[in-house]
């Protein structure tokens, strides 16, 4: 796992005494998560335990422990999505695609999130696709939007 990329985190974060949350950060933002190997090589870098990576990294949200796939569906779950039927959206999603939400698809093809609020209130229930926002969406609409992806 200790490619020239991760060396580099480690030794830049080693020199200006990072955290560990911002050694995460950068190999998440690096690789696109955080692998078993990554952490257990960070574990001996930095001589910790790789429990001890683990416990803090599960505590945020933002971080991926499983490889994403080549596109990210978002369904927003805040309250007016949530009112308007995200939830059975992402139900949807997860029958169609056969994953749960915060999993990637056995193909690699699509990872399944929900998140609590996309910021679009006045179009919901919103799904977004590697960043394009969808609104007003209905269960119909959803093979649509797929297919673009396809």
């Amino acid at each position: 796992m200790m490619d020239a990329k991760f060396a580099e985190i480690v030794e830049k974060g080693i020199q200006q005494k990072s955290g560990l949350i911002t050694f995460l950060q950068q190999i998440q933002e690096t690789y696109g998560y955080i692998s078993r190997e990554a952490v257990a090589e960070l574990a001996k870098q930095l001589k910790i335990s790789a429990s001890h990576i683990y416990g803090v990294a599960t505590f945020y949200a933002q971080f991926r422990f499983e490889k994403p796939g080549k596109h990210t569906i978002s369904v927003c779950k805040g309250t007016s999505c949530f009112v308007m039927g995200s939830s059975g959206l992402l139900e949807i999603l997860e029958e169609k695609l056969g994953t749960e939400s915060g999993h990637t698809t056995p193909d690699a093809r699509y990872s399944l999130e929900a998140v609590y609020c996309l910021g679009c209130c006045a179009i919901s229930p919103v799904i977004q696709v590697d960043g394009k926002v969808y609104g007003n969406v209905t269960p119909r609409e959803i093979d649509k939007i797929l297919k673009k992806y396809d």
